[in-house]
């Protein structure tokens, strides 16, 4: 699915998106788009729920020293997110309701947070 010339910690990177995206899709989303990117920003996984589009961080921290990995998420990069969403919301002529979850994945663990970035 992902592109081949990727280092090391790219490809992690996206063994844990494929992982979060299995995660998600178990829980009834369906994948609209991976990796979206524009001048922007990045939004790693577009998905829907029903009606509802999803923008869907993934952060992944090896040890949750610091706060883990939801904590990781600085006001600056949810300016990147919305600003991503935004651009991608023009594509519609009547923008459909959404959101914006993580999947937090700590340790090997992933959090599924719904609807944690209020606009």
């Amino acid at each position: 699915m992902w592109g081949l010339r990727l280092s090391p910690t790219q490809r992690q990177g996206r063994a844990w998106e494929d992982a979060a995206l299995a995660h998600l899709q178990k829980g009834g989303l369906v994948l609209v788009e991976a990796n979206f990117t524009c001048k922007g920003g990045e939004i790693d996984l577009v998905m829907r729920d029903g009606a509802t589009l999803v923008f869907v961080e993934v952060r992944q921290r090896a040890a949750a020293a610091h706060g883990g990995a939801a904590a990781s998420i600085t006001p600056a990069k949810i300016r990147r997110l919305v600003r991503a969403a935004s651009v991608y919301l023009l594509r519609f002529p009547q923008p459909p309701e959404c959101r914006f979850d993580v999947v937090a994945i700590d340790a090997g663990q992933l959090a599924w947070l719904r609807n944690v970035i209020e606009v």
